[in-house]
């Protein structure tokens, strides 16, 4: 992904600015720890058959930030999810999908 234009701050907002060389990173695991004080997220990118897999960045919240940051990308998602449709994450079944799906093959006699 290509860096992205300084965007015009919504009312109230902090001003950002994003330096020249700032680096997109791309992360598709994220572990999450915590202490008393904070929570840590360590973005990590895992590649198919390389393990382990390699850390890229380490976050650290207060709970007061993590919360705020919770909200906020809930409120994101929704907003995600009524642009462009629901999210589907893999092998999350509804309701439906366990009540209508077909039944299993019948088990086949072991030989003797």
């Amino acid at each position: 992904m290509a860096n992205q234009p300084n965007r015009p701050n919504p009312p109230g907002a902090p001003a950002l600015e994003a330096p020249e060389d700032l680096q997109t990173l791309y992360a598709n695991l994220v572990r999450i720890s915590h202490t008393p004080s904070e929570l840590i997220l360590e973005f990590a990118h895992l590649l198919p058959g390389n393990a382990p897999a390699r850390i890229c960045s380490r976050i650290a919240m207060s709970p007061l930030g993590a919360k705020l940051f919770h909200r906020a990308l809930t409120e994101n998602l929704g907003r995600y999810e009524a642009a462009f449709g629901e999210i589907k994450v893999p092998g999350e079944a509804s309701l439906a999908d366990f009540l209508f799906r077909p039944p299993p093959p019948p088990d086949k006699p072991k030989p003797e």
